[in-house]
């Protein structure tokens, strides 16, 4: 599973561990969150992530 990093603010999701608290349960892959979802920290769009290396 991959991890992606907020540019702006450093936040990071992880798809092993979702977002259980906006709705993403653990296992939810970074293509399968809706285009409407935004970083839990800073508010920005998901168009802002970016995957960080394995």
């Amino acid at each position: 599973m991959a991890r992606y990093i907020c540019e702006p603010c450093g936040w990071i999701y992880d798809e092993t561990v979702g977002d259980p608290e906006h709705g993403l349960t653990a296992g939810t892959l970074f293509e399968d969150i809706p285009e409407d979802w935004e970083c839990p920290d800073c508010g920005i769009d998901k168009e802002f992530f970016t995957r960080l290396p394995d």
